[in-house]
């Protein structure tokens, strides 16, 4: 009978990755998320039966246990950019992350994959940076042979790096960044996903691997690299931290203040934390080398999904040819 694991938010951006190499690899795959009808799209990535979208809360032990049952293997792909509601930094990343390894080492699941994030650090005055280090400490302590991937900024076709600010060059003339001179080492979804596989099949040795790309660049940089590839010139503006972090008190608020009906999606103080600090790999640190993977480079995916926000979409090349014919 093929081995299972169950992923605990499986249908996200990384974990449906990781759910589709564990279905091709003849895995069966159970996707733990808080709404199953939102996560059908993952059925198709196995044969009929393979993979199953479960309902599961990770602020719940009885839900959190059900659905590991029988499992041989566990992945926590659950993190927030965040906080909403009952979903706070210490509820889901932290508590959420030790309630899996604590009931999946009293299961007797031997495996365990938790996605946390460069940066990670438990004296950290970022909550998010903080509550991912407590949540690396608590699996550590009750899975001492878990595998803990911490990637830098993950892009691919569904990114909300990439995605986002392309977006704003639609309706807006500049790019506003805060921290333009914060370097990231963008690292591809799906180099993740196969380092995932990896540690749960058993081809990767316990511990921490940081995992970035193979270029480090800074968010101004970025930012003019995705320009060139969507074909439009837009002016990138540093916002200063001071007016960063006040932007980010005053979005908060607005949340608070609405009780939630006015989420805040634009910036929060917590990621202007997070945006002083440089997010690539550290030289102490494991990485994709010990894994032996060759990671991705950014220019060979970025066009594959950044072309629609060009001008003319899917068009541009052949305006831009047909303008090279009259020359």
């Amino acid at each position: 009978m093929s081995k299972l694991v169950t992923i605990y938010g499986g249908s996200g951006f990384v974990g449906r990755y990781i759910t589709r190499r564990m279905a091709k690899a003849g895995w069966r795959v159970r996707v733990a998320v808080r709404r199953p009808n939102e996560a059908i799209f993952v059925k198709p990535y196995g044969v009929v039966g393979q993979v199953e979208p479960v309902l599961c809360n990770v602020r719940d032990d009885a839900s959190v246990a059900q659905v590991m049952q029988g499992a041989d293997a566990v992945v926590n792909c659950v993190g927030i950019l965040a906080e909403s509601g009952k979903n706070s930094f210490d509820a889901v990343q932290a508590e959420g992350a030790a309630r899996i390894a604590r009931l999946a080492a009293e299961a007797g699941i031997t495996r365990m994959v938790q996605i946390s994030a460069i940066g990670a650090d438990e004296n950290s005055d970022s909550d998010y940076a903080r509550t991912k280090a407590e949540g690396e400490a608590a699996v550590l302590r009750h899975m001492p042979d878990a595998v803990i991937l911490r990637p830098s900024v993950v892009f691919g076709p569904e990114d909300e790096f990439f995605n986002r600010f392309a977006g704003m060059t639609r309706t807006s003339p500049f790019l506003p960044v805060v921290g333009a001179d914060t370097k990231f080492q963008p690292v591809y979804v799906d180099d993740v996903a196969q380092a995932a596989e990896r540690a749960l099949t058993g081809n990767a040795a316990a511990g921490i691997y940081e995992l970035g790309g193979p270029e480090a660049k800074t968010f101004r940089d970025l930012m003019q690299q995705m320009l060139e590839i969507i074909h439009r010139r837009r002016l990138i503006v540093n916002i200063p931290f001071f007016v960063g972090r006040m932007m980010g008190w005053g979005f908060d608020l607005l949340q608070t203040l609405s009780l939630g009906l006015i989420p805040n999606r634009m910036i929060t103080r917590d990621q202007v934390r997070n945006l002083a600090n440089d997010n690539v790999v550290s030289a102490d640190q494991k990485t994709f080398a010990d894994l032996g993977i060759t990671p991705t480079d950014m220019g060979s995916v970025l066009p594959e999904y950044l072309w629609r926000f060009r001008p003319s979409g899917q068009y541009d090349a052949i305006k831009e040819s047909a303008r090279n014919l009259r020359t």
